[in-house]
């Protein structure tokens, strides 16, 4: 009888289904060698996407540095659930920056590794969207233009989720948050505001830019293992579902993420030089409702009478997007 080795590394983290696929097919997690960079004991809320997120992006970069990798964190959610002090549930070389400068870190010690001659070592710099959109734009923008060799990683719930759930630049239109409340003519966070940071970070012309979400992990893995083949800057931009901040469900986490996708709401692609090379078609159409309705901070669209209104110009951006990106199979045309 064949048998293969198991590693029960984490309580609770079989992950037995993927033990029935091909090895070349599984996830990082389903290995024997994973590194487990973010492991168990951290505080991060229940279903988590940020913390999903992390654990196999860098997981990932492990496996395609074989080892060799350094993380630099922003202040945020992730570095606080992560890092209570004396606590810390990261398993490689971690180092904490502050909200705005981790781009410039990151940089840092890329320089530092260079100037010992030890290129096998990389880079990842990562945070939320406040401290990579808002706080740490100019950092991040320096460290694109400079071609930095870092890759940094944007895991983008929408909002401040840390300090109380503030709007953020990456805040969506119509979000209810504790500074965009439902209130006036045009409740929630106003149109026509927020940074589209990927097509940004495409302006840069930087080597690699992608999207991602906590919806299908694979696509995530071969990403971060696609941005590692190069040298310069990168950006992976990973749509990261908030259950305390968006108002919905820990088990909805992936399907929200999913529905971002398959909306049209959140265009899945990768990008090189400044040109798109790869979309992730939507396999499934959904009406932008089916996205927004299980979330809290949309509740106010949904009232008597519903806010039909508001609701066509949130499609009309996911159409835009589709339009954009070309994200729709021929089966959906």
């Amino acid at each position: 009888m064949n048998t293969q080795p198991v590693k029960f590394y984490q309580t609770g983290s079989f992950v037995a289904g993927n033990r029935l696929l091909d090895v070349e097919v599984r996830t990082v997690q389903a290995s024997t060698a994973r590194t487990n960079a973010l492991d168990s004991g951290h505080r991060a809320c229940q279903g988590c996407g940020e913390a999903l997120g992390a654990r196999y992006a860098l997981d990932a970069a492990m496996r395609a540095t074989g080892n060799q990798l350094i993380a630099v964190n922003a202040t945020g959610c992730l570095e606080v659930f992560s890092t209570p002090y004396p606590e810390s549930s990261w398993r490689l070389p971690w180092l904490h920056s502050l909200f705005g400068n981790a781009p410039a870190v990151a940089t840092g010690v890329a320089a530092a590794l260079k100037a010992n001659g030890r290129t096998d070592i990389r880079v990842v710099g990562q945070g939320g969207d406040g401290g990579t959109v808002d706080i740490g734009f100019a950092c991040l923008s320096g460290m694109f233009e400079r071609d930095d060799d870092v890759l940094y990683i944007c895991y983008d719930n929408e909002a401040y989720m840390n300090t109380g759930v503030q709007r953020s630049g990456a805040t969506p239109p119509a979000a209810r948050t504790a500074t965009t409340p439902v209130l006036g003519a045009e409740p929630g966070n106003v149109f026509g505001q927020g940074k589209d940071v990927p097509r940004i970070a495409m302006a840069h012309e930087i080597p690699y830019v992608a999207t991602a979400t906590v919806a299908d992990l694979h696509d995530l893995e071969a990403k971060v293992a696609r941005a590692m083949e190069f040298r310069g800057a990168r950006y992976l931009h990973v749509l990261v579902p908030c259950p305390l901040g968006w108002g919905s469900a820990s088990r909805d986490t992936i399907r929200l993420a999913r529905l971002a996708k398959e909306s049209g709401v959140f265009p899945v692609f990768e990008a090189e030089r400044g040109e798109v090379v790869v979309v992730s078609k939507i396999r499934h159409r959904v009406p932008v409702e089916e996205y927004l309705r299980p979330q809290a901070r949309y509740a106010h669209l949904f009232g008597e009478p519903p806010a039909t209104a508001v609701l066509a110009r949130i499609q009309e951006l996911a159409d835009r997007n589709i339009r954009r990106y070309g994200l729709l199979g021929e089966e959906e045309r």
